[in-house]
């Protein structure tokens, strides 16, 4: 039982809210960054790289929204793991990759957000605009949720507005030009090869993570049972049809080559589509959406190390609560400790796809643990529930994306993995050191904790 003395997180986001921070964590830098680079693999066929991105997407989306009903508690999934197959160590394991993917994806923006700012301000070194925005994020982080959640908020209605002109001037440049048009682009992408489809969607899946990150503020939300899976699907389902006509009208009014060959792809596609748009006003709004996905990003990340904590899976002290604030200050700081030499060290393809790898990874553990828990489920639940055939094709689904991200980040995930691995056997190791004799005895013959009843059903 929590020392009621304990400072806890603050419940402070309702349903409203808790979709805007899906929403603008799912758009941003992936949109805003990767179009160009997934359109140098899939050429025309663009668009259907993203939709097999947004189909393996949705699958997980099911899988989160039940659990996320089901559980709702900080570092999710490694709770998940914990509450299917009861093994700490798998719980370690799972909340170290995920912990790393939302560290990558942070840096990531973060790279992204600078190459950004040197085009704005050329004057202005990039790696210094990336140190600088993490900096800021780390400040806002601090200063609580709800501050976070309304810097989200307006942050997100500035990025949406920036997709909407993407969309609007280019079905107006379409609309009016001989050269260009969707079908063409449509019917160009029936020569593209099904590998080149795929290794957009390893890279492109990159552009829709975010929704599992809801998860993790789980403890700061307003009836969690009822509003975690609403507000995920809800979220999801935004995010993917503004992507798809982002994508099919950026590769009808630039050509693929050019879109890859462009460090702001979607500045070149307003550029080429109208005159009224000033380019210092779109490369703003990209830097808004870059940095709202770094911060929620920020906060996942600080949100789970506080949350293993408190499990008991990371030291006690990256779990304390500012007494003021009530947020997990000692996390966010090790949140950044880690998070800036990766972004001054990094580029962007090579972290958005370490990031996608990683994600695939939790992600194919989480089906298995939704699917592990359906098969022992023996009551009815208050909050949604998925299919039983969602997690088994969702398993599937992101099995068949792994092979296809760079080579590169199959290396960086493999050494992830063994270093968290490398965790476990340290963590095991100290507990047998600390452990009195009756427990080492009851540990030899076999004995497992009781996995603990999800609190929807105890009602």
């Amino acid at each position: 039982m929590t020392d009621p003395s304990t400072p806890e997180l603050r419940r402070s986001l309702g349903l409203w809210a808790l979709i805007f921070y899906g929403v603008g964590d799912i758009l941003g830098a992936g949109i805003y960054a990767l179009v160009g680079k997934v359109a140098g693999v899939a050429g025309a066929a663009s668009w259907a790289a993203f939709a097999v991105a947004l189909f393996v997407a949705g699958l997980t989306a099911l899988t989160y929204a039940e659990l996320g009903g089901r559980f709702p508690r900080s570092a999710g999934e490694s709770f998940f793991a914990q509450q299917a197959f009861g093994r700490p160590g798998l719980a370690l394991v799972v909340g170290w990759v995920v912990l790393c993917s939302g560290i990558l994806s942070l840096a990531t923006v973060s790279v992204a957000f600078g190459g950004y700012m040197s085009g704005l301000v050329p004057s202005l070194p990039p790696k210094a605009a990336t140190a600088g925005i993490l900096l800021l994020l780390g400040a806002i982080n601090v200063r609580g949720m709800r501050e976070s959640s309304t810097a989200n908020v307006v942050a997100t209605m500035v990025e949406l507005t920036g997709l909407l002109i993407v969309i609007v001037v280019g079905a107006m440049f379409l609309g009016g030009s001989s050269e260009a048009s969707i079908t063409r682009t449509l019917s160009e992408s029936a020569d593209v090869s099904w590998t080149g489809i795929a290794q957009g969607a390893a890279l492109g899946f990159f552009a829709f993570i975010g929704f599992e990150d809801m998860v993790n503020v789980a403890e700061e939300v307003k009836d969690p049972e009822r509003n975690m899976p609403r507000a995920i699907l809800t979220a999801l389902a935004v995010a993917g049809i503004l992507y798809l006509l982002v994508v099919i009208i950026s590769t009808s009014v630039v050509s693929p080559a050019e879109l890859s060959d462009s460090n702001a792809p979607l500045l070149a596609v307003v550029q080429r589509s109208t005159t009224a748009v000033p380019t210092e006003l779109f490369s703003l709004i990209a830097l808004f959406a870059v940095a709202n996905t770094g911060l929620l990003n920020f906060i996942m990340g600080s949100r789970l190390i506080y949350g293993m904590s408190r499990q008991g899976l990371l030291p006690e002290v990256l779990g304390r609560v500012h007494p003021r604030r009530r947020t997990p200050h000692v996390a966010i700081l090790a949140v950044f400790a880690v998070a800036a030499p990766l972004a001054l060290s990094g580029t962007l393809t090579y972290l958005a796809g370490t990031t996608s790898l990683l994600l695939l990874l939790v992600f194919l553990t989480v089906h298995a643990s939704l699917g592990a828990i359906k098969l022992r489920a023996d009551s009815p639940i208050r909050t949604f529930c998925a299919p039983r055939w969602v997690p088994l094709l969702g398993a599937a689904s992101c099995l068949a994306l792994m092979p296809f991200v760079p080579r590169d980040s199959i290396l960086t995930a493999a050494v992830i993995i063994a270093f968290g691995m490398m965790l476990v056997a340290v963590r095991r190791r100290q507990e047998r050191g600390q452990a009195p004799p009756s427990r080492l005895r009851a540990q030899a013959s076999g004995a497992e904790s009781r996995v603990e009843t999800p609190p929807s059903e105890d009602r």
